[in-house]
């Protein structure tokens, strides 16, 4: 048991006090001896004098706030531990090629806000998972570490909708993310979601070290790109690369991403809709059995010694309807 005002608990002693005091009666005889020895009045005396300590002591208890601690239970549920990587180039800030709005201007919804709206949505749908946030452009940048607080992550994905920079660095942004689960203990199911309209390229020794801390903490790995229009197709078996020339950075990347031992699953979202549909997809293949944490709060015992407290004073009432007066 804790105590939210252990301080109160220095007045115990006080509880004593009942004990200290002899009996008072309003009964006065010229010579005590004549009265016979009364046990049943010498027990309810002690009693009564038990009662008051109990009071003493029970309102002591109640001042100083006990309670549980909470307590971490594991459960079991449906989810997965999953990081998102949200590419934040200036080019998440056009808008979608072909999307159209009502709005006057036909300006189409954006590739972020769009990346924003339906991921808020694939969180608020999960009940168990761990989620994290990291964003990335010229460099990688840490939003949020594994959490089950929803606002705190649709917040943060929310966030990502503002101002952006012209450098596309997948490698930070992976290797960033694939820091937030060195320090989780892994739940049964992990994945990272990564959503971006370039591809960027990344150097061997990032490409290395993403493979081992992927391998090491076993993750999988979604891959959204979100096709720029008229752009390369990650998935064109007629492409044809010419030797001399370097491969096209998506191409690679792609390439690079199916040498992964831990499962990988690619997707192109060229509109709002297929997007969604990408998304959609990813929930449904992330509903694995994890087991997961949950705190629950301690129990509040104020309340309890209180109702004792009252209980008590009580009973005195009751011995003292019983007394004789004379």
């Amino acid at each position: 048991m804790y105590f939210s005002n252990p301080l109160f608990l220095l007045l115990i002693p006080l509880a004593l006090v009942p004990f200290l005091f002899k009996t008072i009666t309003r009964n006065f005889y010229s010579w005590n001896k004549l009265l016979p020895n009364d046990s049943s009045s010498n027990f309810l005396s002690i009693l009564i004098k038990l009662f008051n300590s109990l009071i003493i002591l029970f309102l002591i208890i109640y001042f100083s706030s006990p309670h549980q601690n909470q307590q971490e239970v594991t459960k079991v549920g449906v989810g997965s531990q999953i990081g998102l990587v949200l590419d934040r180039s200036a080019s998440m800030d056009d808008p979608f090629s072909g999307s159209t709005t009502n709005d006057d201007n036909g300006i189409g919804e954006t590739k972020s806000a769009a990346a924003a709206r339906l991921i808020s949505n694939f969180v608020e749908s999960r009940k168990n998972d761990m989620i994290g946030v990291i964003t990335f452009s010229n460099s990688a940048m840490f939003v949020l570490p594994l959490t089950q607080n929803k606002e705190a992550i649709t917040g943060a994905v929310n966030a990502t909708a503002g101002n952006a920079l012209f450098q596309t660095n997948i490698g930070a942004g992976l290797t960033s993310v694939s820091e937030l689960f060195a320090k989780v203990e892994d739940s049964g199911s992990r994945a990272v979601i990564l959503l971006s309209d370039g591809a960027g390229r990344i150097d061997a020794p990032t490409q290395q070290k993403i493979l081992d801390w992927f391998d090491r903490f076993d993750i999988g790995l979604y891959w959204i790109v979100l096709r720029q229009p008229g752009g390369i197709s990650i998935f064109d078996k007629d492409f044809k690369h010419v030797d001399e020339t370097q491969m096209p950075p998506q191409l690679e990347l792609y390439e690079y991403f199916k040498t992964f031992r831990s499962p990988f699953q690619a997707y192109e979202a060229e509109d709002p809709e297929s997007l969604e549909k990408a998304i959609k997809d990813i929930n449904l293949k992330e509903k694995k059995q994890i087991f997961y944490k949950e705190i629950i709060p301690g129990k509040d015992f104020s309340k309890h010694f209180l109702i004792a407290a009252f209980f008590m004073t009580f009973l005195l009432f009751l011995l003292k309807l019983i007394e004789i007066k004379r």
